[in-house]
């Protein structure tokens, strides 16, 4: 299929206009900083107003020395909700709480659930594999504590984007190896899981659709520079075992250079014996779940991400429940 009109004309803007997602010529900092302004003024273009919700909370994780802060969205004042743990994109060296508000607003409204978006720690200055430890760190957390906000601590599932994606079914490896906490759902919105970067589609779009692979590769190169490509907790599609991982939503976008490994991640956990419900948007590229006001396929794949995770916290309910 063709590129959707919309995404094709902002591709063709973003060409005319030199506008890059990251400008890999400048150090991370600046350029984590730029970026982040760049795209919090592109929200209201892209993007709903946000939700309003019964409460939000900027709280802090206690972990080893460091607070990670994250970000509690409690749709409305009901008990027992399902919790939701959030890990933004953005490469593991961009992305913040504020640029995923709106996101974390909907998701929580759309799917009468807790909401808690982590703000990991970040690339170059905190490298592999500080970032999965974090995260891991938070959903531990979530286990134990979220009662305070209403939370369901035996409903606990784990969404990501991009980078996102790959920290969340690295905390649900991380999860299984050390027994705990049960997660019964993992979102995975165009996941990174090869760090070696080998697949077709890599080469087939690796520039011209977004993210390009001169991107990925500065992204890696400042989150794993010494790290084994296929280090498990790094490349999830490596891993020799996928077995007992939780029921898993995963989607891709048609012309995102993340889709075929997208896919084969999908695969492999099927293999193994894992629900899996696969999904690639046509027309579609990297980035497109955060545009809902822009494209009407990002409703839809919101849409079908919450459904099937309200489905799996349904089944997840316990038997004597209310």
């Amino acid at each position: 299929m063709a590129l959707n009109f919309k995404i094709r004309l902002i591709l063709w803007l973003n060409a005319l206009t030199g506008r890059r997602l990251v400008d890999i010529r400048l150090p991370a900092k600046t350029a984590r900083e730029n970026a982040h302004r760049e795209l919090i003024k592109t929200l209201d273009l892209v993007d709903f107003p946000p939700e309003a919700m019964f409460q939000v909370e900027d709280t802090h994780v206690p972990s080893e020395g460091y607070a990670i802060p994250v970000r509690v969205y409690r749709p409305n004042a009901e008990q027992n909700l399902p919790i939701l743990l959030y890990f933004h994109g953005g490469g593991f060296v961009i992305g913040n709480l504020d640029i995923y508000d709106r996101l974390c607003r909907r998701l929580a409204k759309m799917a009468n659930c807790l909401v808690i978006s982590v703000d990991y720690r970040l690339a170059p200055e905190a490298q592999f594999p500080t970032p999965p430890e974090d995260c891991y760190a938070a959903t531990v957390w979530a286990s134990q504590s979220a009662q305070k906000w209403g939370g369901d601590t035996t409903r606990l599932a784990v969404a990501g984007d991009s980078a996102g994606g790959n920290l969340a079914t690295v905390v649900c490896l991380l999860a299984r190896e050390r027994q705990g906490p049960k997660i019964c759902q993992q979102t995975l919105i165009y996941p990174v899981v090869d760090a070696s970067m080998s697949s077709p589609t890599i080469r087939q779009f690796k520039q011209g659709y977004f993210l390009t692979k001169d991107q990925m590769d500065w992204f890696l190169r400042h989150y794993a520079p010494n790290t084994d490509h296929y280090n498990p907790y790094l490349s999830p599609l490596w891993a020799k075992d996928l077995s007992n991982m939780p029921a898993t939503f995963l989607l891709t976008a048609e012309f995102d250079p993340l889709k075929a490994e997208g896919y084969d991640y999908a695969q492999k956990l099927k293999s193994a014996g894992c629900s899996v419900v696969y999904q690639d948007f046509a027309g579609m590229i990297h980035g497109f779940f955060s545009m809902p006001k822009f494209v009407k396929a990002s409703q839809e794949a919101q849409e079908a991400a919450v459904a099937h995770l309200k489905k799996t916290f349904a089944e997840a309910l316990p038997v004597n429940a209310s």
